[in-house]
């Protein structure tokens, strides 16, 4: 939402913000298959990747952007419906069971599309709930921008959240769905929907309500350039940069006879703050990596 509204004050136009979505969609979905042929040390077609993810839910949520804030909430509802009715009732033999690894629609697809199910129980067609959350968070970026009193978009944001989180973790509780985060059920979708509004709701009121801002700028430095330390810890991070800081962290603790299960701890936090000081650096520099 700030992005598009930020392009129109510039005066451009539709077509070249959707040209510039689509290739953006395009990008994404060309360097999660990349990771995934990283992660596989060799040529790989396997599209469970986050950025794989978000090149549909982008798409998807730029479809329906014009519409009316309710409507675009309806359609997410649809999507969550659509989700239920495909894992429940489709009843395809050998994935008939709608929450267990490996037998259920969504994992029926992935051998559909890559021929393959992956270990962890991750799936292809996760992008079509989550595309709620995306929708979600073009409605948040509407309702800031729009001319309501700065302290009831606060509370509308907030009582979203809090009905996200009930009605979630209600879903579960009550046995109707229950919290799966890989294969993206209802009620994970909704209740991790819920904790991300409430939790931009404290922040918006925090900062932009009551003008509260020290501490708050290794979001800020992070939020600048979200890609590239994704991708760097995804590659880089992974297959390099983590083990080296670990050789000094870990050899160091080592002659303090601290155990390994605690060295791990402490390396991984270095190794994050190292990851924070590269953002800050980039920050500093005005370097922003933009897709």
């Amino acid at each position: 939402v700030f992005s598009i509204n930020k392009r129109l004050s510039k005066g451009i136009n539709h077509g070249e913000i959707t040209k510039h979505i689509v290739i953006r969609s395009i990008l994404l979905f060309f360097f999660g298959v990349i990771l995934h042929c990283g992660y596989a040390n060799k040529l790989v077609w396997e599209l469970w990747n986050v950025l794989t993810q978000l090149a549909f839910t982008i798409l998807i949520s730029y479809a329906i952007f014009n519409l009316r804030i309710r409507y675009q909430f309806i359609f997410s509802i649809l999507l969550l419906i659509l989700t239920e009715i495909l894992y429940r009732y489709t009843n395809i033999q050998g994935f008939n069971e709608p929450f267990v690894i490996g037998k259920n629609f969504g994992s029926w697809m992935d051998l559909v599309l890559m021929n393959k199910i992956n270990d962890g129980g991750w799936v292809v067609i996760n992008f079509l709930p989550t595309s709620a959350h995306t929708i979600w968070g073009v409605i948040a970026g509407k309702i800031l921008f729009s001319k309501r009193d700065n302290f009831e978009k606060f509370k509308i944001i907030a009582l979203a959240g809090i009905v996200g989180i009930i009605v979630g973790y209600g879903l579960d509780w009550f046995g109707i769905t229950p919290i799966i985060k890989r294969i993206c059920t209802s009620s994970f979708v909704i209740v991790s929907g819920g904790w991300s509004v409430f939790t931009l709701a404290i922040f918006y009121y925090l900062v932009d309500l009551k003008g509260f801002k020290k501490g708050l700028t290794i979001f800020v430095v992070v939020g600048m350039n979200p890609i590239f330390i994704y991708m760097f810890s995804q590659t880089l991070g992974q297959f390099w940069f983590n083990g080296f800081v670990n050789i000094f962290v870990g050899g160091f603790l080592q002659y303090l006879s601290i155990s390994p299960e605690i060295s791990n701890i402490i390396n991984s936090i270095v190794v994050f703050s190292l990851e924070l000081y590269i953002c800050y650096w980039l920050y500093k520099k005005k370097i922003f990596f933009k897709i």
